[in-house]
């Protein structure tokens, strides 16, 4: 009697293995058309960066003594060429008062106001707390008087030593006014008045040539001087440094490369995934899914149809981006080098928008709709994986259905 209610479960078990076999395939579909998402999601932003203006406009710079003459560049800088001579480089102002035994030295409490040669001033309140060289240098350097101070030993003791916090004859102090006890009164200055404070390094502006035209600066960052360009002094030159500016051939190519290498990772995902493999017997996860097949060929026709959008480059393989047997791409270096020796064309090519028709729009501004278009909240891409998804419930569900059964027929 045990054998037969064994056989009728089996029977009756034979819809469920089946339905764990087909749950099975729709969760592998499921798990593809995830990354199938990702392939198309790097195109789109390979795409992206094709379209962005920011690329097009992207600058580089280069110097001929970086050593001496640092640069940067922004995107408003224009195609040119530089000479720089550095006569003089910027520096701070230091002072140094009379030594004292040690940092813990009295000097008793009051007020130092600074003034600088633009004519601006700042105080610091020395309270009971401040009293010693030491307090002092802290209670300074606590304050923002444009100073910074430090207790310098050598052999006639420790010094309370204050430096500009910026470089430049603006930047210097020129007199250091003291309300106080004795000891501090010691700290007054005044510039070119011999005194306790003495001037152990005068201030000075950077000294330039550019392109023969004197320039001179309280900081060695010139960012104002050249649109777009910031130069940076590290030392004098005894001959002119080379500062070149030139559109960032690199940063296209390299985002050209990156476009290409995405492109080519989908449809070899699509090609293995859409296959049926002789030697295995086995298909691929999409094999005859009518979406996946529809990508590749949609992919295709975007690589193979012509573009009025530039007058120049009428299909991607005129700007060295050839499609190959297997349906990847591979990106010709000299063809593009060519290319981007007529940049503007090169850059209508790719991104121009549709206007007013399709054929007038760039390339990867046709791949980034075509990505737009199969990814969003209403993509063929998000509607198929919606489906397996649902699939996948009913599925559980059936399933659950036949437990049920099986157990009434068990009993």
């Amino acid at each position: 009697m045990q054998t037969i209610v064994s056989q009728l479960v089996a029977l009756e078990r034979r819809p469920i293995d089946l339905l764990k076999q087909q749950a099975s395939r729709l969760s592998t579909q499921l798990s593809s058309f995830g990354l199938l998402q990702s392939y198309v999601g790097n195109l789109q932003s390979a795409a992206e960066q094709l379209t962005r203006s920011g690329l097009w406009r992207q600058n580089v710079a280069s110097s001929s003594d970086a050593a001496s003459v640092g640069v940067t560049v922004s995107e408003s800088a224009s195609a040119g060429s530089y000479s720089v001579e550095v006569l003089q480089l910027a520096r701070a102002q230091s002072l140094a008062s009379s030594a004292y035994a040690d940092e813990s030295a009295v000097l008793g409490e009051g007020t130092l106001t600074f003034t600088r040669a633009d004519g601006s001033t700042a105080s610091v309140t020395i309270g009971p707390e401040d009293t010693t060289l030491a307090g002092v240098r802290d209670r300074i350097n606590a304050s923002d008087v444009g100073v910074r101070a430090s207790i310098v030993r050598d052999a006639s003791g420790a010094r309370l030593a204050l430096t500009s916090t910026s470089s430049g004859v603006d930047a210097a102090v020129t007199r250091i006014d003291v309300v106080g006890d004795v000891g501090l009164q010691a700290l007054a200055f005044e510039q070119g008045v011999p005194g306790t404070v003495t001037e152990t390094m005068t201030a000075r502006n950077a000294q330039v040539l550019i392109n023969g035209l004197s320039i001179e600066s309280g900081s060695n960052v010139l960012s104002n001087v050249i649109d777009g360009l910031t130069l940076t002094l590290s030392r004098t030159t005894a001959s002119p440094v080379q500062v070149s500016v030139s559109a960032d051939d690199e940063a296209v190519r390299k985002s050209v490369g990156d476009f290409v290498n995405a492109f080519n990772d989908l449809a070899r995902f699509l090609a293995k995934e859409t296959a049926y493999d002789e030697a295995t017997k086995k298909a691929g996860s999409l094999q005859a899914d009518r979406t996946a097949v529809g990508l590749i060929n949609r992919l295709r026709s975007l690589v193979t149809q012509s573009s009025s959008a530039s007058s120049v480059f009428g299909t991607l393989s005129s700007m060295g981006v050839e499609l190959q047997r297997d349906g990847t791409l591979r990106l010709n270096g000299t063809r593009l080098t060519q290319a981007l020796t007529q940049r503007g064309e090169l850059e209508q090519a790719l991104r121009r928008s549709a206007d007013p028709t399709p054929e007038h729009e760039g390339f990867a501004q046709r791949f980034l709709s075509f990505a737009n278009s199969i990814v969003g909240t209403s993509g063929s891409l998000t509607a198929r994986t919606d489906g397996l998804r649902a699939s996948i419930r009913r599925n559980e569900q059936q399933q659950a259905q036949y437990e049920d059964r099986v157990a009434l027929v068990q009993q």
